[in-house]
């Protein structure tokens, strides 16, 4: 049985965190598989930087799984998906679309659905939230 209980319990700012990570996935999937180039495509892709940099500046007070100090690989990621957004941003104002596609699916895929995959391990806050454990 699905709660959203232990999503809610847990500690600042991991819901807002997983809530905007499911909303970047909705809206990276539109973007993936939609018309590029539209007023509606830059728009959506606007707010979708904005929720994929909100979700990786909030991993940086995540602090559930401690490998080296306060920090875990998910905090290398973070960094890594601030600089590849940037670079992506960057190919696409300076007409470089194809490497501003490749960069953004690799987010999207990597950064969005792999890792949060791994989110629904046993033992992490939404494998709680989806079988009710």
């Amino acid at each position: 049985m699905v709660s959203l209980s232990p999503l809610m319990m847990a500690p600042m700012p991991i819901a807002p965190h997983a809530f905007m990570a499911f909303a970047a996935v909705a809206v990276g999937a539109e973007q993936m598989f939609t018309r590029k180039g539209t007023k509606r495509h830059r728009w959506l892709g606007y707010a979708w930087c904005g929720m994929l940099f909100f979700v990786a500046v909030s991993g940086f007070f995540i602090h559930t799984i401690k490998l080296w100090s306060l920090f875990s690989p998910i905090h290398f990621l973070s960094v890594l998906t601030i600089v590849a957004l940037t670079r992506a941003i960057w190919c696409a104002r300076t007409g470089r679309i194809h490497q501003h596609q490749r960069i953004m699916a690799s987010l999207f895929w990597l950064a969005l659905v792999v890792t949060g995959l791994f989110t629904f391990l046993p033992g992490r806050i939404m494998f709680a939230v989806v079988s009710g454990a």
